[in-house]
């Protein structure tokens, strides 16, 4: 049977009017569509930023619990900029559907937009106001103010050359030729400015850009700079920054108080890579309160033996903050020569080890596969995690408070984890998995209640962890260091940005400023261009 709507009429101008209506009808449905996937999309991405905004909270309310967590906050930010960016698309779309149908077009609720920076160059651009009135045509108009509206717009990068001319004078009465100098170039009969030497080495070293990488995006801009041409410039800037090196190196060794840690970084050999390290060594005394500006120092070495970090450390004396690594511990020996160290381990490293056996979230991810909770291990967890609940609380005190602190809530609860460590070790065989984080702890006792005896020890090594993931991200792009040569320059240039950025400097501007000046400071006054004594002294700190 036919349906009276599937019925066509018999005039064509009432065809015409259906297949109108039957197009509009469809556009609307369009329309209604696009809308509903905008929405979507909208309640998506909003869904998205909440859970991130909630994780960091706890991460803030709590700390960071493992480096899972960080990871998981990093996929969390790839992952709401995937639906940031197809929310804003279906968006677009829905009002571009919505301008040929009756449908209301969907607009998303966006988070408040924080205001443009003051410091940033205002450029006003007056769109020319009518002569006449577009309603009587009259010529009579006055102004009654302004509506403004703020393009956030960037310049792309310009290149210049700048000429240094230098004029010639001579002398009428003994004849003799006048000429001031020759501007100073860091590299012998060099070309290249600071401010372009300055990026280079940042590039290279702080963001992880190869220089073919550089040289390719400077041919593209029109500039041509060759790979061994950036390489000289690189070569010459780590020689005239030597000096500063020496300052940044003698004030980390001169601390009290280091934070240890090394991690891998391949170094090419004979048809292969060797497994080499970077070594840190980081003076942070802000945890205690101390004024001391905080400073990291980098070395480089083709294997891990206990040889490097006695010839790094030889003339320290003092707390070592560290893992458990076997290579540290001739440092801890009594007839070491200027001293023993003073052993600190780190407790995040043997919280980790009874995560790993009671991480309930990875474990409902394996499914089938996963593997039974530890009881021993949570409970391991829930008891440490009491500990830096304390040192939250007491971070940023004096050295004597922390230490007043830990003794009366912390060494309590030190005392009954012994114990209980100890009375469920009892009850273990050798093969069972908690046996390892368990026996790591109760053989290293020593080691982690040092923060118990002084209050300039921190609970964890988390700084110098810190102090190396740029190069664990850098692996990923420049896959593996050249030479040993090249290794140690890593090192090298890392101390002097590391450095700038724990004092909240900008690396690139101190960088460019320093090898501007550094040729014509005295070395009696070198100090004044290291990081914490720049801001106050350069005139170009404060522009940058």
């Amino acid at each position: 049977m036919t349906e009276p709507a599937d019925q066509l009429p018999d005039d064509l101008a009432s065809a015409h009017a259906m297949i109108l209506a039957e197009r509009a009808a469809r556009r609307d449905a369009e329309a209604v569509a696009a809308r509903a996937q905008a929405v979507n999309s909208h309640s998506d991405a909003l869904i998205a930023r909440l859970r991130l905004e909630i994780e960091k909270l706890k991460r803030d309310i709590h700390g960071s619990r493992s480096e899972r967590k960080a990871r998981l906050l990093e996929q969390m930010e790839l992952q709401l900029e995937e639906l940031e960016a197809d929310a804003s698309q279906d968006e677009l779309a829905a009002e571009i559907a919505a301008r040929s149908s009756s449908v209301r077009a969907f607009e998303r609720k966006r988070p408040s937009k924080k205001p443009f920076p003051e410091h940033l160059p205002r450029e006003r651009v007056v769109i020319t106001p009518p002569s006449n009135c577009p309603c009587c045509g009259s010529a009579k108009l006055a102004k009654l103010g302004e509506d403004i509206t703020e393009t956030l717009e960037v310049i792309p990068r310009q290149w210049k050359v700048i000429q240094t001319v230098r004029e010639k004078f001579s002398c009428r009465e003994c004849e003799k030729i006048t000429q001031p100098p020759a501007p100073f170039h860091v590299t012998p009969r060099g070309f290249a400015g600071p401010n372009l030497l300055a990026m280079i080495l940042f590039e290279k070293f702080g963001q992880h850009q190869p220089l073919n990488r550089q040289s390719e995006r400077y041919a593209r801009e029109g500039i041509d700079l060759s790979l061994s041409t950036l390489a000289d410039q690189v070569g010459a800037c780590a020689a005239s920054l030597k000096p500063l090196h020496a300052l940044i190196e003698a004030h980390v060794l001169a601390a009290d108080r280091l934070h240890g840690d090394d991690t891998t970084v391949p170094i090419l050999a004979t048809g292969k890579t060797d497994t080499g390290r970077i070594w840190t060594y980081l003076r942070d005394d802000r945890p205690f309160g101390g004024t001391s500006p905080p400073a990291a120092l980098y070395y480089a070495s083709r294997d891990r033996r206990q040889e490097h970090p006695e010839r790094h450390l030889k003339s320290f004396t003092g707390i070592l903050q560290a893992d458990a690594y076997g290579g540290y511990n001739p440092l801890f020996k009594a007839d070491r020569d200027p001293g023993p160290l003073t052993q600190a381990l780190c407790w995040a490293h043997s919280r980790r080890k009874f995560f790993v056996l009671a991480d309930i979230a990875t474990n409902v991810k394996r499914g089938k596969d996963a593997a039974a909770i530890s009881p021993v291990a949570l409970e391991a967890v829930k008891r440490i995690d009491v500990l830096f609940d304390i040192e939250r609380d007491i971070n940023g005190l004096s050295a004597d408070e922390r230490l007043t602190r830990r003794q009366q809530d912390s060494r309590p609860l030190i005392d009954e984890l012994h114990d209980w460590l100890s009375c469920e070790r009892a009850k273990l065989s050798r093969s069972s998995p908690v046996t390892e984080p368990i026996d790591y702890m109760l053989k290293r006792w020593d080691g982690f209640m040092s923060f118990l005896h002084d209050g300039r020890i921190c609970l964890t090594n988390n700084a110098a962890e810190r102090a190396l993931r740029g190069f664990a991200l850098g692996r990923k792009s420049w896959l593996f260091a050249g030479s040993d040569r090249g290794a140690d320059r890593a090192a090298f240039m890392a101390t002097l940005i590391m450095s700038a950025k724990l004092n909240d400097i900008d690396p690139q501007a101190w960088l460019a400023d320093v090898l501007a000046r550094i040729a014509d400071t005295p070395i009696t006054r070198l100090e004044a261009l290291l990081p914490w004594n720049w801001m106050s002294l350069s005139p170009n700190a404060a522009a940058a």
